[in-house]
């Protein structure tokens, strides 16, 4: 099987042409070439399909513990690279099938190399009381700056649904916060029956926030795209940051925009390919 790595701000993933490529197990086969010692090494495997439901093309995500996500904004946006530069579109604007709904991608292609520069990703609507947004029957009420205790330290969380659920949490000095203790604990808090997505925030100044994130099946990863958009609409819901903000992650910067009447967010950022390969 051919696959390509890619990776847009560090959030790294196996991406699959299912055109050209069949995949039996895709569970099964993320959460065993993700290993980064036995494996290919990855956040997840993202699968490249025809069009589904009113999109041009489809993508399907899993993560590196094998279960399925709904949406990854930075995933979306290797999908359009990939999309135009492999040759399988000449569309600039086009309608991505999620498990999420449909996300609307711009491309901007430097017009002397034909090489995609920026990707800007209509994410939609945020939400703040989930139901069938988590593809369930689930219910969660909306909470914003809701205090949680976790051993004996109390956090404030503000939940956002960018199609996935966040749980993000503002606070200082978040270098030598031990994500790796904290964040599976809140990931799997009762709270969040289907789990969730935590991204811990520090606010350099209204329009430039800091950002870690901890990914529900990943663990701490470099970039979460939703996980941004995220940060920055519950930024603005607690006065903390302007609808137009920076976003710093271990791997690089991302573009966000909440247009708020209208509820729409954007996403925009780069995108790179590593390495093609082949798995047997």
């Amino acid at each position: 099987m051919r696959f390509e790595k890619m990776h847009a701000a560090g959030n790294d993933y196996i991406y699959v042409n299912l055109f050209e490529e069949k995949v039996e197990n895709p569970g099964e086969l993320s959460r065993r070439l993700s290993d980064r010692h036995f494996g290919v090494g990855s956040d997840g495997l993202v699968l490249i399909g025809p069009a589904e439901e009113g999109g041009d093309f489809s993508m399907q995500m899993f993560n590196a513990d094998g279960s399925e996500g709904l949406m990854c904004g930075n995933a979306a946006r290797c999908v359009g690279k990939f999309l135009y530069e492999r040759g399988l579109t000449t569309l600039t604007e086009i309608a991505l099938y999620t498990k999420s709904g449909i996300k609307y991608l711009t491309l901007t292609v430097d017009p002397a190399t034909g090489k995609v520069e920026r990707i800007r990703v209509n994410m939609g609507k945020a939400a703040f009381a989930a139901s069938d947004l988590l593809r369930s029957q689930i219910t969660l009420p909306e909470m914003v700056d809701y205090p949680v205790q976790i051993d004996e330290q109390w956090y404030r969380i503000t939940f956002v649904s960018m199609g996935n659920p966040h749980a993000v949490i503002f606070m200082n000095d978040m270098d030598s916060l031990a994500i790796e203790k904290i964040g599976p604990k809140i990931e799997h808090l009762n709270l969040f029956p289907e789990r969730t997505n935590v991204e811990f925030i520090e606010v350099a100044d209204r329009t430039h926030l800091k950002m870690r994130v901890w990914e529900r099946g990943s663990g701490e990863t470099l970039a979460c795209g939703s996980g941004a958009c995220a940060a920055v609409v519950a930024g603005v819901i607690t006065n903390r940051c302007d609808p137009k903000a920076s976003v710093q992650l271990k791997g690089g910067i991302l573009e966000v925009e909440w247009e708020r009447d209208h509820n729409q967010v954007f996403l925009t950022g780069d995108a790179h390919f590593v390495f093609k390969g082949e798995v047997f």
